[in-house]
């Protein structure tokens, strides 16, 4: 990446969005400025420039959540940068995963479009959702706490995990051949479940299948 590339503001700055790599969920904007940025490039975590202290900060260095950077893009006028992390922890301060936390929506999805909000699931996109429940599995196989199907699943090993791959590919089956959309969606549901868990124990990463996916397409 070529700093000189780079437009940063009369301050000094660039305000950088910081998104999960796995879920595409946005987690804070920040601001960077040409030494943090450069310290982001050399070390592979990020580091901001704090506009209210007025100094260089390294994400997590004081509370362990920091971000392992795995791309950096800059937008079509080189005025602000997009940052692909693995997020280790929560990014907020407020102690949520994301600053944008759906807690905090003041408009939902659709409702300019004049929908309400008793009709609005709100839960972000599959590569959102998806990437949400793969860290409570990550984080169910860290912990295996008492009383957790996951957990339980786990404990059993891959056999068990697989054997349940299978039933519920079967269900799958059985849903499409009954033509019945919620039963479809239902086991459908069930079956990418029990597949992340199959993930985890093998070591692979939602974002591992979708690159496989998009090479596929380049094909």
């Amino acid at each position: 990446m070529n700093l000189d590339q780079v437009r940063f503001d009369d301050r000094g700055l660039v305000p950088a969005i910081i998104q999960d790599a796995e879920s595409g969920e946005v987690l804070t904007l920040a601001y960077m400025n040409r030494e943090s940025l450069s310290k982001t490039l050399e070390k592979g975590e990020t580091y901001f420039w704090s506009r209210s202290r007025q100094e260089l900060w390294h994400k997590g260095a004081t509370s362990g959540n920091t971000q392992t950077v795995v791309a950096i893009r800059q937008d079509c006028d080189g005025d602000a940068l997009l940052v692909r992390v693995r997020q280790k922890g929560v990014a907020c301060h407020t102690g949520t995963y994301s600053c944008f936390d759906e807690n905090r929506t003041f408009l939902a999805d659709g409702e300019a479009a004049g929908i309400s909000t008793g009709q609005l699931a709100d839960r972000g996109s599959l590569a959102e959702v998806i990437g949400r429940l793969f860290r409570v599995i990550h984080e169910r196989n860290l912990e295996r706490p008492e009383g957790s199907y996951t957990a339980k699943l786990l404990n059993g090993g891959i056999d068990r995990i697989l054997k349940k791959v299978g039933e519920e590919a079967g269900e799958v089956i059985i849903a499409a051949k009954n033509h019945n959309r919620d039963e479809i969606l239902w086991e459908c549901a069930d079956l990418l479940y029990h597949m992340m868990v199959m993930w985890e124990v093998e070591g692979l990463r939602p974002s591992d299948v979708a690159r496989e996916l998009a090479g596929r397409g380049r094909k």
